[in-house]
């Protein structure tokens, strides 16, 4: 999100570039001000620190608990649509189902997750035809391992996976991506102020490796750390062959067609026909995004001894399988990627990680359920009018645009008008009679749901795109926008306070749910986005002038975001964060023309509760962000995430943003003021 997966579904699209005028929304009974005075922290000036004074008593009321790296807004209306799910789930889990049917299926999955005395007995033994396999492997035999090991959900060396073509985005390809770094992200293996973080990874594998039973297996026993650091030199020669999340950036970067011959040549250590057909591929063309990193890792698998290349593989089974055994893995787990990586001091409850991973391999399932009894039919009515209204309101941007010349603005317009907006829940629900889920165990459902999956994904390849099929479950709290489908996605979940509450008066649902349409819209045309065409294809339909002066105006965005210093020494990466920036502020803009249009309406209250509309817009804008988080989540979250984190989504953001400074009086020499010329202005 704010990126870029019956009952009654709705997909709209648009099109008309005018879009006429903003529908009227329906009024509600009772209307307040949507503004809850007790999130506020008056003690603080809002020209001061405009995310302090609208967030500071919503973050004194909401401490960070133990369970917590990150804990805002998102994460509370996350947890309450967790219980509504545990709700429905536990019911059916319960009672006896029939054989093969959903319920059936959503049962057997929770009670497996839930069975704490089976997991127990269970220990490692789940994995252990997964390890044997790895152990008794040959060199030759490395192409078809890691193909059955990507059915599996695994991904070590690299991904394959079905997705649009670039060039032709009706139509999927097979596309390669580089893979396999355990701790995540590359800087994590190369900056040197990492060194602690790798040294707690290095004890993490080693102890797995005991733990699992593999060091037994492959004859290592009691050098399980000179193995472990053996793998971190592995990974960490794929980390520097791995091109830097910034380059990837630019969908020109990831392009590389090429024959399965030509992806031979790329990889000579590995059979690609042997690969190929261990996953019932017959294709003429793959999508290899980095071939560098490919060519990188054919070198690797040459000159690295097999016996750590097979415990690097072992390694792989183990991560993605620990969650889903004994308390033994979960607890050294977590110690590692929660406790080290994010600074959470406990792990969440069973039943929300079990929740979680049914939601993740029965999301529709679940999904159909959840909408059925939380989501109201009048939310999506009047959803459907506030995105008309932002579309109307982006268009009308585009059209008054002082810098962009008449033939970009009409291809902008021409693929504004091509979006497909989808609301709620799909029009239909995803098959999973296909799946078995039983009682085994645990780590077997799981394991079936991911073969089940990748099954789904490579099916697609060689076929056209399903321009119906959602990419988030219905009660995921999150939106997204896909550029090879030109599509925004605005799940149920999402649709609730305080991104969207029906007895607001809508300068507070402009402010928050409003921005929010606006920003999935401006990723349409952010520094990614605006590669695509209206059809999803990569093509440059920019004049060169306008595509210069974009360039110069997101770098005022850019810079910005690299003075911020997030922690000691810490600063924002301007460069990586940069679609979602121009996303806010875009969504900004656009969501407050759509605004000051119902205002003039007269469709808007006028001063409620001693704020004036525009007061009450941006109040809300900022309530979205309210969190607390720690610093060590800063910190992973500064190195792997696209979005900025939530106090600069405010208070760097909103420095662009004109009326802003109008709603609150900020002046020359105010800490929230920044010079007109420092201020980027685009969508």
């Amino acid at each position: 999100m704010f990126a870029s997966v019956l009952a009654l579904g709705f997909v709209f699209l648009a099109t008309s570039t005018s879009m006429a005028t903003p529908a009227k929304p329906k009024k509600p009974k009772k209307t307040t001000s949507g503004v809850t005075a007790g999130n506020l922290d008056q003690s603080v000036k809002p020209t001061a620190d405009f995310y302090q004074y609208a967030c500071g008593g919503w973050m004194a009321s909401n401490p960070l608990g133990d369970e917590y790296a990150r804990y805002g807004s998102f994460d509370v209306l996350a947890e309450n649509n967790q219980e509504q799910l545990k709700e429905l789930v536990t019911k059916i889990a319960a009672q006896k189902n029939a054989p093969g049917s959903i319920e059936q299926k959503i049962a057997d999955f929770y009670n497996t997750g839930m069975a704490t005395g089976d997991l127990e007995r269970g220990g490692a033994t789940p994995i252990q035809p997964e390890l044997n396999t790895i152990n008794n492997l040959k060199r030759n035999d490395l192409s078809v391992q890691l193909a059955q090991m990507l059915m599996n959900g695994q991904t070590p060396f690299f991904a394959l996976f079905g997705s649009a073509d670039p060039d032709n985005s009706s139509m999927t390809i097979a596309h390669i991506w580089q893979s396999g770094l355990g701790i995540g992200d590359r800087d994590y293996y190369l900056d040197k102020d990492q060194q602690n973080i790798r040294d707690e990874y290095v004890k993490l594998v080693a102890k797995m490796l005991g733990m699992s039973g593999y060091s037994t297996m492959a004859n290592f026993k009691g050098y399980e750390t000179e193995m472990a650091k053996r793998i971190l030199a592995l990974e960490t020669l794929l980390a520097k062959h791995a091109i830097d999340k910034t380059v990837l950036r630019d969908p020109y970067q990831t392009i590389h067609k090429c024959t399965p011959a030509e992806f031979q040549q790329l990889i000579p250590a590995l059979n690609v026909k042997q690969y190929l057909k261990t996953l019932n591929l017959n294709v003429d063309t793959l999508n290899v995004c980095q071939p560098t990193y490919i060519q990188g890792v054919s070198n690797i698998l040459e000159v690295t001894d097999f016996d750590v290349v097979k415990a690097y593989l072992a390694w792989n089974v183990i991560r993605n399988a620990a969650s889903y055994l004994s308390d033994e893995f979960v607890d050294a787990n977590f110690e590692f990627y929660g406790k080290t990586l994010s600074g959470k001091k406990e792990n969440r409850p069973r039943w929300k990680r079990v929740i979680d991973n049914l939601d993740e391999c029965l999301g529709e399932a679940v999904g159909q359920m959840y909408v059925k009894n939380y989501f109201p039919a009048e939310a999506k009515e009047r959803m459907e009018q506030l995105v008309k209204n932002l579309q109307w309101a982006l268009g009308e941007r585009i059209k008054n645009s002082t810098w962009m010349t008449d033939q970009t603005k009409k291809n902008a317009l021409d693929k504004l008008a091509a979006f497909t907006v989808k609301i709620g829940y799909p029009d239909k629900w995803r098959d999973y009679s296909g799946l078995t889920i039983g009682t085994e165990s645990y780590y077997a459902n799981v394991k079936n749901s991911r073969q089940f999956d990748m099954a789904y994904n490579l099916n697609k390849i060689g076929k056209p795109v399903n321009p119906t099929e959602w990419q988030m479950t219905p009660q995921t709290v999150n939106a997204y926008y896909d550029p090879t489908t030109n599509e925004i996605c605005f799940p149920a979940g999402i649709l609730q306070p305080p991104f969207f509450d029906m007895n607001a008066d809508d300068a507070a649902n402009y402010g928050a749910i409003g921005v929010v349409i606006g920003h999935e819209m401006t990723h349409g045309f952010d520094d990614q986005g605006r590669n695509y065409d209206k059809d999803g294809n990569l093509a440059d339909w920019w004049t060169e002038q306008d595509a210069e002066t974009f360039k110069e105006k997101a770098q005022l965005i850019v810079d910005h975001f690299n003075s911020i210093e997030v922690a000691p020494g810490v600063y924002a990466n301007g460069e990586f964060t940069l679609g979602e920036n121009i996303a806010d502020n875009g969504g900004l803009n656009v969501s407050y023309t759509a605004f000051q249009k119902a205002k003039k309406d007269g469709q808007i209250k006028g001063d409620m509760d001693g704020f004036t509309p525009e007061q009450r817009f941006f109040l809300a804008y900022a309530a979205v962000w309210a969190a607390n988080i720690r610093e060590a989540e800063i910190l992973r979250r500064t190195k792997s995430d696209p979005h900025a984190l939530g106090r600069w989504r405010v208070n760097a953001t909103l420095r662009h943003i004109d009326p802003f400074y109008e709603a609150f009086n900020i002046q020359p020499g105010d800490p929230m003021y920044m010079a007109p010329e420092k201020r980027s202005h685009i969508w």
